[in-house]
């Protein structure tokens, strides 16, 4: 395996459809990767002008996941698809991911990992006796910049920390735009496809994640707020919570869908006793470190700068002043991912940056963060609630 590329299936990704495209486009990106197979939509029409437009034969498009499971079983080891991606609403996650686990394939499954605690919980069951692979694309771990942060944070650059502020500003959904058509606002604000989490669900999660992975600490309590602001919405579209983290560090964390004439506005903010730093995904390639004592640093992404540290470089692919973006950053993630897979298929141990991605542990602790939001932002009585297990 580790002399060709990873043959990838997709689940979703049809035409007019968004995050499906850029799970292909951040696959292929670092040439570890082929497309070889997909069920891109229930409607196979759609699927199937979805798979052409891929070049792929109307033999590898599929009616339905369970059918492109079953056909590729049947072809050749050196056809069939070695792992699948997974690009659908919430409720149809863990069926599919569990189905390909359960036949020997890796997966690689956008977040939030499955529609309940439950599912999750099973599915990190079924990937640890399986031995199989999985990686979770929360896309902002995936950032340059990022990974620097992380690596300062933990040397001690900072300090000790003591306070996190994480937010994710999003404007989109200030109106109720789901009543039309031509977006995807449908199944987000639907309980029954989204699961019980809106804004908390789709980009909640998201600053939660970033939280933990640059600080290298956990959340252990939150105390929370959730509102639904547009009329007739059956779900929240804003919230925030309160946030205590291992080793005494408090936190703040906003995320809203409702933010008139933002876009998708994630930042955090780690303050230590020596320093602090901030990064703004609209502003992705500069990291900003502020001293009580010199002037701030502006720290610059980019293969040439020397003063990076090692996991931060291996993630920078072009030189300083051109952007390391969105899908850059799922690349990174589906890059680390095949050559995990491709290490433990050899029978060797992956190195740690290869195992630098968000796995089914991950996607536990999301769901948690997002079960434990609900609980304190719903409760007229208990606000602090620890960590739901």
């Amino acid at each position: 395996m580790k002399d060709r590329k990873l043959r990838m299936g997709i689940i979703g990704g049809g035409r007019n459809g968004f995050i499906g495209e850029v799970h292909i486009r951040a696959a292929i990106m670092e040439n570890q990767i082929e497309l070889v197979c997909g069920c891109f939509s229930r409607n196979y029409e759609v699927s199937i002008e979805s798979g052409r437009s891929y070049y792929l034969p109307d033999n590898r498009i599929y009616r339905t996941y369970r059918e492109m499971f079953e056909q590729e079983a049947l072809l050749p080891d050196s056809e069939r698809m070695d792992f699948v991606a997974i690009a659908t609403p919430n409720n149809f996650h863990y069926e599919p991911a569990a189905m390909a686990l359960d036949l020997g394939y890796d997966v690689v499954l956008d977040k939030p990992m499955t529609f309940s605690l439950e599912e999750a919980k099973m599915l990190r069951e079924k990937v640890e006796k399986s031995g199989k692979t999985l990686a979770l694309t929360h896309v902002y771990a995936g950032y340059p910049a990022v990974k620097e942060a992380k690596v300062r944070v933990a040397r001690g650059d900072l300090g000790t920390i003591r306070r996190v502020f994480v937010e994710y500003a999003q404007g989109w959904l200030a109106q109720r735009i789901e009543l039309q058509s031509g977006n995807n606002a449908g199944w987000r604000t639907d309980p029954k496809q989204s699961g019980k989490g809106g804004c908390v669900g789709d980009i909640g999660v998201h600053a939660w994640h970033l939280s933990e992975y640059v600080t290298g600490l956990k959340v252990t309590e939150l105390c929370a707020e959730l509102k639904t602001f547009v009329p007739g919405r059956p779900i929240d579209d804003d919230a925030a919570a309160f946030l205590h983290f291992e080793n005494g560090v408090t936190g703040v964390l906003q995320a809203t869908q409702i933010a008139t004439g933002e876009e998708n506005n994630i930042r955090i903010r780690i303050y230590g006793d020596k320093g602090g730093l901030e990064w703004r995904q609209m502003e992705p390639n500069t990291l900003y470190v502020k001293w009580t004592d010199r002037a701030t640093e502006e720290i610059r992404i980019g293969n040439g700068y020397k003063y990076l540290s090692n996991l931060a470089k291996r993630n920078i692919r072009v030189p300083g002043g051109h952007p390391e973006g969105f899908i850059e950053a799922f690349a990174n993630i589906y890059r680390n991912f095949a050559l995990t897979v491709k290490t433990l298929a050899a029978g060797e141990i992956p190195s740690a940056e290869c195992m630098d991605f968000p796995t089914v542990y991950d996607g536990v602790r999301g769901m948690q963060f997002i079960e434990t939001m609900i609980a304190s932002g719903y409760s007229n009585d208990q606000k602090w609630i620890k960590w739901i297990d």
